[in-house]
């Protein structure tokens, strides 16, 4: 499913023109980057949860020579389905 997909099902359902529900998914995904970058999890009732983690500096090692190298530490996002997500899925 793409911005474009989402867009047009705004326009079929909400009878906005193609060119306003493009802006309304924009905005939204917009604000919702937004939040995550200012350190805020984004938690939408029904689907689930985009949670930040700080991972910690940690020893990595070169699979092919076996040399061990340092892996920075960083911020990553997680994606955590809501159980009614999960139920839909699981039922196809």
């Amino acid at each position: 499913m793409t911005r474009a997909d989402l867009a047009e099902t705004i326009n079929r359902k909400m009878g906005l023109s193609r060119a306003e529900s493009l802006d309304l998914v924009e905005s939204i995904l917009a604000h919702m980057c937004g939040a995550m970058a200012d350190g805020e999890n984004v938690k939408i009732s029904g689907f689930g949860s985009f949670v930040l983690r700080d991972k910690k500096e940690r020893i990595g090692r070169n699979p092919k020579t076996g040399v061990e190298v340092p892996i920075t530490p960083r911020r990553v996002i997680t994606f955590r389905a809501s159980q009614l997500l999960k139920d839909r899925i699981a039922k196809g």
